[in-house]
């Protein structure tokens, strides 16, 4: 179906509007949202997108409203899983926790643009050389194949190349000015970590753009709704982050989900290509006749896979065990390390959560909490928490 000039115009109006909304209402004023405030709009966002997804059904028709909810799901599922990086890029910059959403919300700007620069490239290609089809599915069946390899979001590293130029080339500093991205040290200029860690944040939504752009080429090729599912996802990701943090460790399982869900859409892709095929060595450049994969079979294997694979990690023994040990391991760290934050009542929340958790594990079996990874260093770091923690009341 050919989207109006005037439905692209009103669309991208209300993506700016709400990005603008966010910005002044919640962002502008450093502050950390509540447990309250963050559930309250991401059911709001969410509900923006299902109802838009509701319009484009209207007037679109099934086929459109199904690939936009397709597409929306799988986009939304993708970015849950792109949380565990963001989590740990700002632990290792040490970003104090009021200054996370204007972070975030710049990296989700950032994914948005860049994002639509790979659809409508996507688009020219996909338009222009059949072929792509195979090169897309090929891009998802490797990634499909390296979420089920074993992997620790904690190895991860917040540095990249951009970063060792910067600190190379640039006159940095360690110490943060409030949210500014420059400061005075010395008397000289000097980039703060602030500006840094947006451009980790930015250069970590490229790479995941790689996998999330085919993945919905994969269920649809109909710009729009590539670029609306894309965008929507991306909307409410700030407040997302804050619902969902020390909550990201309990899906044990996520990996094994969105693997499922990207060998799918692989396997569509492949298929579609056949289908499509005019590549000499493949059929004498003759289309393959093949099963195409409808897009109502893929809406459900994508929403199944995600239930089941989210059931069983919130089932699991293992996984509530994994989730209150790495909180606490995040939280202990945090105390020992607590000059990074202006905000005052920090220090208090960071340890109440610290006990809470030490409260769990205690009631777990011994054999859950023994698979923890460096579990003899993470209870020097909860006991050294608790000395500092009676040194501060002391005092």
């Amino acid at each position: 179906m050919t989207v109006s000039p005037l439905a692209w115009g009103v669309t991208i109006v209300v993506i700016v509007a709400l990005l603008a909304f966010d910005y002044f209402f919640h962002v502008r004023k450093a502050h950390v949202p509540t447990l309250k405030e963050a559930t309250l709009w991401s059911y709001i966002y969410v509900g923006i997108a299902v109802l838009f997804g509701i319009g484009v059904l209207v007037f679109g028709g099934a086929q459109m409203g199904s690939e936009y909810f397709a597409g929306y799901i799988t986009e939304k599922a993708l970015s849950v899983d792109n949380l565990f990086v963001f989590l740990i890029i700002m632990s290792s910059f040490r970003v104090p926790r009021e200054d996370q959403q204007k972070v975030l919300l710049v990296g989700i700007v950032f994914s948005l643009l860049a994002r639509t620069g790979f659809i409508f490239l996507g688009a020219a290609l996909i338009n222009s050389f059949a072929w792509v089809f195979y090169l897309f599915g090929l891009i998802l069946l490797i990634t499909a194949g390296n979420l089920l390899k074993p992997d620790d979001h904690e190895d991860n590293q917040a540095d990249n190349f951009i970063i060792r130029v910067a600190r190379k080339f640039f006159h940095t500093t360690d110490k943060y000015d409030g949210d500014k991205l420059f400061t005075t040290l010395n008397g000289k200029r000097a980039l703060t970590p602030m500006l840094l860690v947006m451009v980790a944040i930015g250069g970590t939504d490229i790479l995941f753009a790689l996998d999330s752009i085919p993945a919905i080429f994969g269920l649809t090729q109909n710009v729009f709704v590539v670029f609306t599912a894309t965008a929507f996802s991306l909307m409410g990701l700030r407040q997302l982050f804050f619902l969902i943090d020390g909550l990201l460790d309990r899906l044990i399982y996520l990996s094994y989900g969105l693997a499922a869900i990207l060998a799918f859409i692989g396997v569509k892709l492949v298929l579609h290509a056949l289908h499509e095929n005019n590549l000499p060595f493949i059929n004498d450049g003759d289309p393959v006749h093949v099963v195409e994969i409808t897009t109502g079979l893929s809406l459900a294997v994508i929403i199944g896979a995600l239930v089941i694979t989210v059931i069983l990690s919130l089932l699991s023994p293992a996984g509530k065990a994994q989730t209150a040990i790495n909180n606490a391991r995040r939280h202990a760290v945090d105390y020992l390390d607590l000059d990074y934050t202006a905000d005052a009542n920090e220090r208090e929340r960071i340890y109440r959560a610290l006990t809470a958790e030490e409260a769990q594990i205690v009631q777990m079996p011994l054999k859950y909490r023994n698979k923890a990874k460096d579990v003899e260093k993470i209870r020097e770091q909860v006991a050294e928490a608790h000395r500092q923690h009676e040194a501060f009341l002391n005092r």
